[in-house]
Parts: C-alpha cells; structure tokens; sequence
C-alpha cells in the first residue's frame, strides 16, 4: 500500500513538472517572439512571429501550389530537432555530435561552456 502510494507521489510530481516545463516553454517562445528580431538581415523592429507570417505569405505568392501543409508539417517537426542540436553544439563544440555535424552559420558562435541557464537565449538566437 505504502509503496503504491509513494508511486502515485512521484507520477503526479512528475506529471506536474512536465506541465510546468511545457508551459514555461510556450510562455517564453510567446514572449520572445512578440520581441523584435536580433539579426543583423532581419528590418529592423520586425518580430519573429511577423517575420515568418512574411515568410509564409511570400512562399504563398511564389508557388501556391507547393506551399501546404507538408512544407509546415516538416518545419513543425524538424525545426525543433534542428534547433535543440545546434545549440547542443553551440554549447559543447568538442562533443562527439559536434564532431558529426558541419560547419553551419546557424550554430551560435563563442558560447562553449555556457551553463544551462543561458541556454534558452543560445536556443533562441538558433531559433532566430
């Protein structure tokens, strides 16, 4: 009885840390994409939310035909993958992931070593 309720404990606390993580998550990613862009080619004040609402716009105009929900699908789903290696790689350049991965501008320069604190700004600038 006892070790049954201890399980339902750390299930439930569990639980709630993942709802945590998943909403802290959303309210950050709102939060910084209402915020204007830090890229230097980005115009300047444009957040990244109107930045890709351009982006999908212009896709529209250019190939209606080809711009469905495959080409969002694929960003919806690769794009998080893409973006959480990058920054592990940004982060720890001498890993062996690192050493699997070519060289590319979307990995964040000099910040090997950050703590995981700072993480979320290098995910964000990768994101970006």
């Amino acid at each position: 009885m006892f070790l049954l309720k201890g399980l339902h404990l750390v299930f439930k606390i569990f639980k709630n840390a993942l709802f945590l993580i998943v909403m802290a998550t959303i309210l950050f990613i709102a939060y910084r994409g209402n915020q204007p862009m830090s890229v230097p080619q980005a115009p300047q004040g444009i957040t990244y939310f109107e930045f890709m609402a351009d982006r999908i716009d212009a896709a529209k105009t250019v190939r209606p035909s080809r711009c469905g929900w495959g080409m969002m699908l694929s960003l919806a789903t690769l794009g998080p993958i893409h973006w959480v290696v990058y920054t592990t790689v940004a982060v720890n350049p001498d890993s062996e992931l690192a050493k699997g991965i070519a060289p590319n501008l979307d990995i964040v320069p000099d910040v090997a070593g950050a703590a995981w604190y700072e993480t979320e700004e290098i995910w964000w600038k990768t994101v970006e």
